[in-house]
């Protein structure tokens, strides 16, 4: 019998709307998610100290290869649809990515300095690692190479701002159905988030949708400078091939 799952993988940096679209796409119904599938190996195969380490490495998988065998597997439950959050961040080059030939694929970028920024009021570091620009262009080429197609980009700035119409986009251009549902949800933690949400997803626990965009609420500390500067060209050129609502038909 053919493979009908229908893998969508999202690829951000963090302090990003990943977590939000997320829960819009676990919205559509018939649509099983996976938060951060690597992030416990990486935490066991860095010995980065973030926060909910200790719960992360007791929940989530640490095995590189289980971990790859299930992103290209079934949808947990037997859904149709299978959207796994990536973190750029913690995909290290040494990790095999031939499983992503079973996926589509989505990429999601902000501007590095207010990455940084929000990034930096949560754990008081930041350093171009933590922030995946760098990384999430290098995996774009990879995985354009590995599926032979170029895939969606789109800013979550974008996102916020016209969500019906940047996410019918994307629909269309990971050729899936779109679908109206995907603009609101209920408020409150999931069985789906990952171990480190009681420090990082206070916000979208309390959304119910894409909020409008705002100014970051996080002032860049000088310091933190020179890690835009070093993520900013990776940055401009995945700008360079973003969706925009202007280009729709």
């Amino acid at each position: 019998m053919a493979d009908a799952t229908v893998r969508l993988c999202l690829w951000s940096g963090p302090r990003n709307i990943s977590t939000a679209t997320m829960r819009s796409f676990e919205a559509r119904g018939g649509c099983a998610v996976w938060d951060e599938p690597y992030y416990g190996w990486f935490l066991a195969r860095t010995g980065a100290d973030h926060p909910g380490r200790a719960e992360t490495l007791a929940a989530w998988p640490t095995d590189a290869d289980a971990i790859a065998a299930a992103c290209a597997g079934p949808a947990p439950g037997g859904e149709p649809e299978f959207f796994q959050k990536h973190m750029c961040q913690h995909m290290l080059p040494e990790l095999d990515l031939s499983w992503t030939a079973a996926c589509r694929h989505l990429f999601l970028i902000r501007d590095p300095a207010e990455v940084a920024a929000s990034y930096y009021a949560t754990r008081e570091t930041a350093s171009p690692d933590d922030l995946g620009a760098e990384r999430q262009l290098t995996l774009y080429d990879e995985i354009a190479a590995i599926t032979g197609r170029d895939w969606p980009v789109v800013e979550g700035r974008d996102v916020l701002a016209d969500p019906a119409a940047m996410l019918e986009r994307v629909c269309g251009a990971l050729d899936i159905p779109w679908r109206e549902s995907m603009l609101s949800w209920p408020a409150g933690r999931r069985a789906t988030d990952g171990p480190w949400a009681p420090y990082w997803y206070r916000r979208v626990e309390a959304s119910t949708g894409f909020a409008a965009p705002q100014p970051s609420p996080h002032a860049l500390p000088a310091e933190l400078e020179p890690v835009v500067a070093a993520c900013r060209p990776a940055y401009l050129e995945m700008r360079e091939r973003k969706l925009t609502p202007a280009e729709a038909d």
